[in-house]
Protein backbone atom coordinates (compact mmCIF):
# COMPACT_ATOMS: atom_id res chain seq x y z
CA UNK A 1 0.00 0.00 0.00
CA UNK A 2 1.48 3.40 -0.96
CA UNK A 3 2.21 5.67 1.96
CA UNK A 4 0.44 9.02 2.49
CA UNK A 5 2.18 12.10 1.17
CA UNK A 6 3.82 14.75 3.35
CA UNK A 7 0.95 17.14 2.65
CA UNK A 8 -1.10 15.45 5.39
CA UNK A 9 -0.65 16.58 9.00
CA UNK A 10 -1.94 15.01 12.21
CA UNK A 11 -4.60 17.01 14.05
CA UNK A 12 -6.12 16.86 17.51
CA UNK A 13 -9.40 18.40 18.62
CA UNK A 14 -9.22 20.46 21.79
CA UNK A 15 -11.61 23.26 22.68
CA UNK A 16 -10.38 25.82 25.18
CA UNK A 17 -11.88 25.90 28.66
CA UNK A 18 -12.86 29.51 27.94
CA UNK A 19 -14.97 28.45 24.95
CA UNK A 20 -16.75 25.77 26.98
CA UNK A 21 -17.34 28.21 29.85
CA UNK A 22 -18.74 30.75 27.38
CA UNK A 23 -21.11 28.11 25.98
CA UNK A 24 -22.45 27.27 29.44
CA UNK A 25 -22.86 30.95 30.27
CA UNK A 26 -24.83 31.57 27.08
CA UNK A 27 -27.05 28.57 27.80
CA UNK A 28 -27.74 29.85 31.33
CA UNK A 29 -28.63 33.32 30.02
CA UNK A 30 -30.81 32.16 27.10
CA UNK A 31 -34.10 33.98 26.45
CA UNK A 32 -36.79 31.52 25.39
CA UNK A 33 -40.21 32.07 23.79
CA UNK A 34 -43.48 30.91 25.25
CA UNK A 35 -44.64 27.34 24.66
CA UNK A 36 -46.10 26.25 21.35
CA UNK A 37 -49.89 26.40 20.93
CA UNK A 38 -50.40 22.82 19.68
CA UNK A 39 -50.75 19.41 21.34
CA UNK A 40 -48.52 19.12 24.39
CA UNK A 41 -49.10 15.69 25.92
CA UNK A 42 -46.28 13.24 25.16
CA UNK A 43 -45.91 10.92 23.39
CA UNK A 44 -47.50 12.49 20.33
CA UNK A 45 -45.72 13.47 17.10
CA UNK A 46 -48.17 16.36 16.70
CA UNK A 47 -46.34 18.11 19.55
CA UNK A 48 -43.71 19.05 16.95
CA UNK A 49 -46.08 20.66 14.44
CA UNK A 50 -44.78 24.16 15.21
CA UNK A 51 -41.20 23.04 15.71
CA UNK A 52 -39.22 21.92 18.76
CA UNK A 53 -41.52 21.89 21.82
CA UNK A 54 -40.41 24.20 24.62
CA UNK A 55 -40.34 21.47 27.28
CA UNK A 56 -38.09 19.25 25.16
CA UNK A 57 -35.73 22.11 24.38
CA UNK A 58 -35.46 23.17 28.02
CA UNK A 59 -34.62 19.60 29.00
CA UNK A 60 -31.83 19.32 26.43
CA UNK A 61 -30.45 22.80 27.20
CA UNK A 62 -30.24 21.97 30.90
CA UNK A 63 -28.41 18.73 30.15
CA UNK A 64 -26.09 20.48 27.69
CA UNK A 65 -25.17 23.01 30.38
CA UNK A 66 -24.81 20.69 33.39
CA UNK A 67 -24.35 17.09 32.26
CA UNK A 68 -22.92 16.85 28.78
CA UNK A 69 -19.19 16.05 28.42
CA UNK A 70 -17.59 17.44 25.24
CA UNK A 71 -14.16 16.14 26.24
CA UNK A 72 -15.40 12.56 25.83
CA UNK A 73 -16.25 13.22 22.18
CA UNK A 74 -12.90 14.92 21.59
CA UNK A 75 -11.14 11.87 22.99
CA UNK A 76 -13.06 9.56 20.64
CA UNK A 77 -12.12 11.66 17.63
CA UNK A 78 -8.48 11.70 18.68
CA UNK A 79 -8.45 7.92 19.21
CA UNK A 80 -9.81 7.27 15.73
CA UNK A 81 -7.16 9.50 14.17
CA UNK A 82 -7.60 13.03 12.83
CA UNK A 83 -5.71 14.80 10.09
CA UNK A 84 -5.78 17.90 7.90
CA UNK A 85 -4.52 18.66 4.43
CA UNK A 86 -4.88 21.61 2.05
CA UNK A 87 -6.64 21.13 -1.29
CA UNK A 88 -7.26 24.06 -3.65
CA UNK A 89 -6.11 26.45 -0.91
CA UNK A 90 -8.70 25.11 1.55
CA UNK A 91 -7.85 23.15 4.69
CA UNK A 92 -9.73 19.84 4.83
CA UNK A 93 -10.14 17.91 8.06
CA UNK A 94 -10.76 14.17 8.10
CA UNK A 95 -10.82 11.05 10.23
CA UNK A 96 -8.65 8.16 9.04
CA UNK A 97 -8.99 4.75 10.64
CA UNK A 98 -6.80 2.11 9.00
CA UNK A 99 -7.81 -1.52 9.31
CA UNK A 100 -5.50 -4.20 10.67
CA UNK A 101 -6.73 -6.54 7.93
CA UNK A 102 -4.46 -7.06 4.91
CA UNK A 103 -7.46 -7.42 2.60
CA UNK A 104 -9.12 -4.15 3.67
CA UNK A 105 -10.57 -1.82 1.02
CA UNK A 106 -10.30 1.98 1.21
CA UNK A 107 -13.72 3.49 2.00
CA UNK A 108 -14.63 7.16 1.81
CA UNK A 109 -17.69 8.15 3.88
CA UNK A 110 -19.31 11.57 3.40
CA UNK A 111 -21.77 13.16 5.82
CA UNK A 112 -24.41 15.81 5.13
CA UNK A 113 -26.31 18.57 6.95
CA UNK A 114 -27.24 19.04 9.80
CA UNK A 115 -24.92 16.22 10.75
CA UNK A 116 -21.14 16.03 10.61
CA UNK A 117 -18.38 13.49 11.12
CA UNK A 118 -20.39 12.61 14.25
CA UNK A 119 -22.74 10.77 11.86
CA UNK A 120 -20.22 7.90 11.60
CA UNK A 121 -18.56 7.96 15.00
CA UNK A 122 -20.31 4.79 16.18
CA UNK A 123 -19.55 2.68 13.10
CA UNK A 124 -15.95 3.47 12.12
CA UNK A 125 -14.28 0.88 14.36
CA UNK A 126 -16.56 -1.98 13.32
CA UNK A 127 -16.10 -1.16 9.64
CA UNK A 128 -12.32 -1.09 10.04
CA UNK A 129 -11.99 -4.22 12.15
CA UNK A 130 -15.25 -6.19 12.05
CA UNK A 131 -15.93 -8.78 14.72
CA UNK A 132 -17.10 -11.16 12.00
CA UNK A 133 -13.98 -12.42 10.23
CA UNK A 134 -16.04 -13.09 7.09
CA UNK A 135 -17.26 -9.49 6.83
CA UNK A 136 -15.32 -7.09 4.60
CA UNK A 137 -12.94 -4.67 6.29
CA UNK A 138 -12.17 -1.10 5.30
CA UNK A 139 -9.60 1.64 5.70
CA UNK A 140 -12.15 4.32 6.66
CA UNK A 141 -11.76 7.97 5.67
CA UNK A 142 -14.39 10.46 6.89
CA UNK A 143 -13.79 14.06 5.72
CA UNK A 144 -15.51 17.13 7.13
CA UNK A 145 -17.24 18.98 4.30
CA UNK A 146 -15.85 22.44 3.47
CA UNK A 147 -17.35 24.90 5.96
CA UNK A 148 -18.14 22.10 8.43
CA UNK A 149 -16.36 21.16 11.64
CA UNK A 150 -12.58 21.46 11.54
CA UNK A 151 -12.38 21.98 7.78
CA UNK A 152 -11.78 25.55 6.66
CA UNK A 153 -14.60 27.87 5.67
CA UNK A 154 -14.50 28.80 1.96
CA UNK A 155 -13.96 32.54 1.48
CA UNK A 156 -15.31 32.52 -2.07
CA UNK A 157 -18.15 30.85 -3.93
CA UNK A 158 -17.58 27.68 -5.92
CA UNK A 159 -17.30 24.96 -3.27
CA UNK A 160 -20.32 22.98 -4.45
CA UNK A 161 -20.74 19.23 -4.75
CA UNK A 162 -18.78 18.94 -8.02
CA UNK A 163 -15.70 20.63 -6.57
CA UNK A 164 -16.01 18.70 -3.32
CA UNK A 165 -16.10 15.39 -5.21
CA UNK A 166 -12.93 16.34 -7.08
CA UNK A 167 -11.29 17.32 -3.78
CA UNK A 168 -12.19 13.93 -2.30
CA UNK A 169 -10.39 12.16 -5.16
CA UNK A 170 -7.32 14.28 -4.44
CA UNK A 171 -7.61 13.54 -0.71
CA UNK A 172 -7.79 9.78 -1.22
CA UNK A 173 -4.84 9.91 -3.59
CA UNK A 174 -2.74 11.68 -0.98
CA UNK A 175 -3.52 8.84 1.42
CA UNK A 176 -2.32 6.30 -1.13
CA UNK A 177 -5.78 5.19 -2.21
CA UNK A 178 -5.99 5.54 -5.99
CA UNK A 179 -9.11 3.37 -6.03
CA UNK A 180 -11.72 3.24 -3.30
CA UNK A 181 -15.34 2.55 -2.42
CA UNK A 182 -17.59 5.39 -1.29
CA UNK A 183 -20.65 5.81 0.90
CA UNK A 184 -22.83 8.82 1.62
CA UNK A 185 -26.18 9.99 2.91
CA UNK A 186 -27.92 13.37 2.54
CA UNK A 187 -25.41 15.75 0.87
CA UNK A 188 -22.93 12.92 1.21
CA UNK A 189 -25.15 10.80 -1.01
CA UNK A 190 -25.25 13.55 -3.61
CA UNK A 191 -21.46 13.92 -3.51
CA UNK A 192 -21.01 10.14 -3.68
CA UNK A 193 -23.16 10.07 -6.82
CA UNK A 194 -21.04 12.82 -8.38
CA UNK A 195 -17.86 10.96 -7.40
CA UNK A 196 -19.03 7.77 -9.09
CA UNK A 197 -20.32 9.55 -12.18
CA UNK A 198 -17.35 11.87 -12.73
CA UNK A 199 -14.45 9.73 -11.50
CA UNK A 200 -15.24 6.08 -12.33
CA UNK A 201 -11.55 5.26 -12.78
CA UNK A 202 -11.03 5.91 -9.05
CA UNK A 203 -14.32 4.64 -7.60
CA UNK A 204 -14.71 0.87 -7.20
CA UNK A 205 -18.38 1.32 -6.42
CA UNK A 206 -20.73 3.08 -4.06
CA UNK A 207 -23.29 2.56 -1.33
CA UNK A 208 -25.79 5.33 -0.69
CA UNK A 209 -28.90 5.96 1.36
CA UNK A 210 -29.72 8.97 -0.82
CA UNK A 211 -30.28 8.03 -4.45
CA UNK A 212 -31.60 10.59 -6.92
CA UNK A 213 -33.19 9.69 -10.23
CA UNK A 214 -33.06 12.06 -13.21
CA UNK A 215 -35.83 14.69 -13.37
CA UNK A 216 -38.97 14.32 -15.43
CA UNK A 217 -39.71 10.64 -14.80
CA UNK A 218 -43.34 9.52 -14.57
CA UNK A 219 -45.01 7.32 -11.99
CA UNK A 220 -46.13 4.87 -14.67
CA UNK A 221 -45.16 1.36 -13.69
CA UNK A 222 -44.41 2.18 -10.05
CA UNK A 223 -45.79 0.02 -7.27
CA UNK A 224 -48.32 1.44 -4.80
CA UNK A 225 -45.55 1.78 -2.22
CA UNK A 226 -43.28 3.59 -4.66
CA UNK A 227 -46.09 5.96 -5.65
CA UNK A 228 -46.58 6.74 -1.97
CA UNK A 229 -42.87 7.54 -1.72
CA UNK A 230 -43.14 10.07 -4.53
CA UNK A 231 -46.17 11.67 -2.88
CA UNK A 232 -44.38 11.91 0.47
CA UNK A 233 -41.29 13.43 -1.14
CA UNK A 234 -43.42 15.96 -3.04
CA UNK A 235 -45.22 16.89 0.20
CA UNK A 236 -41.90 17.30 1.99
CA UNK A 237 -40.54 19.76 -0.56
CA UNK A 238 -43.81 21.69 -0.76
CA UNK A 239 -44.57 22.02 2.93
CA UNK A 240 -41.58 21.14 5.14
CA UNK A 241 -38.47 22.40 3.36
CA UNK A 242 -38.35 26.03 4.52
CA UNK A 243 -34.95 25.36 6.10
CA UNK A 244 -33.49 24.36 2.70
CA UNK A 245 -34.95 27.37 0.90
CA UNK A 246 -33.62 29.68 3.62
CA UNK A 247 -30.13 28.21 3.46
CA UNK A 248 -30.13 28.09 -0.35
CA UNK A 249 -31.09 31.76 -0.67
CA UNK A 250 -30.04 33.57 2.54
CA UNK A 251 -27.48 31.46 4.43
CA UNK A 252 -25.77 34.56 5.79
CA UNK A 253 -28.96 35.84 7.43
CA UNK A 254 -29.77 32.65 9.32
CA UNK A 255 -26.04 32.24 10.01
CA UNK A 256 -25.97 35.16 12.45
CA UNK A 257 -28.41 33.37 14.74
CA UNK A 258 -26.72 30.00 14.37
CA UNK A 259 -23.28 31.36 15.27
CA UNK A 260 -24.43 33.72 18.04
CA UNK A 261 -27.01 31.62 19.91
CA UNK A 262 -26.33 28.03 21.02
CA UNK A 263 -30.04 27.58 21.79
CA UNK A 264 -30.97 28.82 18.31
CA UNK A 265 -28.43 26.44 16.78
CA UNK A 266 -29.70 23.53 18.86
CA UNK A 267 -33.34 24.16 17.92
CA UNK A 268 -32.49 24.53 14.19
CA UNK A 269 -30.68 21.18 14.16
CA UNK A 270 -32.84 19.28 16.66
CA UNK A 271 -35.93 20.02 14.56
CA UNK A 272 -34.40 18.00 11.70
CA UNK A 273 -33.28 15.13 13.89
CA UNK A 274 -36.85 14.91 15.17
CA UNK A 275 -38.62 15.06 11.82
CA UNK A 276 -36.22 12.81 9.94
CA UNK A 277 -35.79 9.99 12.50
CA UNK A 278 -37.85 6.80 12.65
CA UNK A 279 -39.55 7.65 15.94
CA UNK A 280 -43.05 8.29 17.22
CA UNK A 281 -42.41 11.39 19.30
CA UNK A 282 -38.81 12.36 19.97
CA UNK A 283 -35.46 11.72 18.23
CA UNK A 284 -34.11 10.58 21.58
CA UNK A 285 -36.09 7.36 21.22
CA UNK A 286 -33.27 6.14 18.94
CA UNK A 287 -30.44 8.70 19.17
CA UNK A 288 -28.86 9.62 22.49
CA UNK A 289 -28.79 13.19 23.73
CA UNK A 290 -25.01 12.90 23.89
CA UNK A 291 -24.71 12.04 20.20
CA UNK A 292 -27.01 14.89 19.13
CA UNK A 293 -25.06 17.28 21.36
CA UNK A 294 -21.74 16.02 20.00
CA UNK A 295 -22.97 17.15 16.60
CA UNK A 296 -24.44 20.47 17.75
CA UNK A 297 -21.43 21.33 19.93
CA UNK A 298 -19.08 20.67 17.03
CA UNK A 299 -21.04 23.23 14.98
CA UNK A 300 -20.99 25.65 17.91
CA UNK A 301 -17.30 25.48 18.81
CA UNK A 302 -16.20 25.76 15.17
CA UNK A 303 -18.70 28.58 14.45
CA UNK A 304 -19.87 26.86 11.29
CA UNK A 305 -23.60 27.59 11.37
CA UNK A 306 -23.35 30.00 8.43
CA UNK A 307 -20.55 28.34 6.47
CA UNK A 308 -22.21 24.90 6.59
CA UNK A 309 -25.53 26.36 5.42
CA UNK A 310 -23.83 27.65 2.28
CA UNK A 311 -23.67 24.17 0.76
CA UNK A 312 -27.35 24.75 -0.05
CA UNK A 313 -26.50 28.06 -1.71
CA UNK A 314 -23.79 26.36 -3.74
CA UNK A 315 -25.53 23.16 -4.74
CA UNK A 316 -29.28 23.05 -4.03
CA UNK A 317 -30.98 21.26 -6.97
CA UNK A 318 -27.70 21.33 -8.90
CA UNK A 319 -27.14 17.63 -9.62
CA UNK A 320 -26.50 17.31 -13.37
CA UNK A 321 -29.64 15.74 -14.91
CA UNK A 322 -27.45 13.99 -17.48
CA UNK A 323 -25.06 12.46 -14.93
CA UNK A 324 -25.03 8.66 -15.02
CA UNK A 325 -23.31 6.20 -12.69
CA UNK A 326 -21.87 3.11 -14.35
CA UNK A 327 -19.84 1.70 -11.43
CA UNK A 328 -21.49 -0.96 -9.23
CA UNK A 329 -23.96 0.64 -6.81
CA UNK A 330 -25.68 -0.56 -3.65
CA UNK A 331 -28.66 1.52 -2.59
CA UNK A 332 -30.68 1.38 0.63
CA UNK A 333 -33.97 3.23 1.14
CA UNK A 334 -34.77 3.53 4.84
CA UNK A 335 -38.54 3.69 5.43
CA UNK A 336 -38.70 6.91 7.43
CA UNK A 337 -36.23 8.92 5.38
CA UNK A 338 -37.64 12.18 4.05
CA UNK A 339 -36.77 11.42 0.43
CA UNK A 340 -37.03 7.94 -1.07
CA UNK A 341 -36.30 7.16 -4.69
CA UNK A 342 -38.25 4.35 -6.41
CA UNK A 343 -36.00 1.70 -7.86
CA UNK A 344 -37.17 2.21 -11.47
CA UNK A 345 -36.23 5.88 -11.16
CA UNK A 346 -32.87 5.07 -9.55
CA UNK A 347 -32.06 2.64 -12.37
CA UNK A 348 -32.26 5.50 -14.85
CA UNK A 349 -29.19 7.08 -13.23
CA UNK A 350 -27.41 4.20 -11.50
CA UNK A 351 -26.86 1.74 -14.34
CA UNK A 352 -25.43 -1.16 -12.33
CA UNK A 353 -27.41 -1.61 -9.11
CA UNK A 354 -25.99 -4.77 -7.52
CA UNK A 355 -27.98 -4.60 -4.28
CA UNK A 356 -31.18 -2.83 -3.22
CA UNK A 357 -31.83 -2.60 0.52
CA UNK A 358 -35.34 -2.10 1.93
CA UNK A 359 -35.09 -2.28 5.74
CA UNK A 360 -38.14 -2.30 7.97
CA UNK A 361 -36.98 0.53 10.21
CA UNK A 362 -34.63 3.51 10.20
CA UNK A 363 -34.74 7.11 9.06
CA UNK A 364 -32.41 9.75 7.66
CA UNK A 365 -29.57 9.08 10.11
CA UNK A 366 -29.35 5.26 10.14
CA UNK A 367 -25.73 5.14 11.33
CA UNK A 368 -26.92 6.96 14.48
CA UNK A 369 -30.40 5.43 14.80
CA UNK A 370 -29.64 1.78 14.02
CA UNK A 371 -25.81 1.55 13.89
CA UNK A 372 -25.60 -2.25 14.05
CA UNK A 373 -28.08 -2.69 11.22
CA UNK A 374 -26.43 0.10 9.23
CA UNK A 375 -23.01 -1.56 9.48
CA UNK A 376 -24.41 -4.92 8.36
CA UNK A 377 -26.26 -3.32 5.45
CA UNK A 378 -23.20 -1.34 4.40
CA UNK A 379 -20.94 -4.40 4.64
CA UNK A 380 -23.32 -6.48 2.52
CA UNK A 381 -23.82 -3.70 0.00
CA UNK A 382 -20.13 -3.04 -0.44
CA UNK A 383 -19.39 -6.79 -0.56
CA UNK A 384 -21.71 -6.96 -3.56
CA UNK A 385 -20.00 -3.92 -5.08
CA UNK A 386 -16.54 -5.43 -4.67
CA UNK A 387 -17.70 -8.79 -6.03
CA UNK A 388 -18.92 -7.03 -9.17
CA UNK A 389 -15.39 -5.71 -9.68
CA UNK A 390 -13.83 -9.15 -9.75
Amino acid sequence: MPRPTGDVQAFEAHATDADLDDLRARLAAARLPEAETVYRAAPDPRRWEQGVPLADLVDVVNYWRTGYNWRSFEERLNRIGQFRTTIDDLGIHFLHRRSARADATPLLMTHGWPDSIARFIDVVDELADPKDADAPAFHVVVPSLPGFGYSDKPATTGWGTEKIAAAWVELMGRLGYSKFAAHGGDWGGNITTVLAGRFPAHVLGIHTTFAEGPPGLTTDGLTAVERKWTEETRDFWRHRAAYAKQQATRPQTIGYSLVDSPVGLLAWILDKFAEWSDTEDSPFETISRDRVLDDVTLYWLTRTGASSARIYYESHNSLDPELRVDVPSAITMYPRDVEKCPRPWAQERYRQIVRWGSPEYGGHFPSLEVPEYFVKDLQEGLAAVLAANR
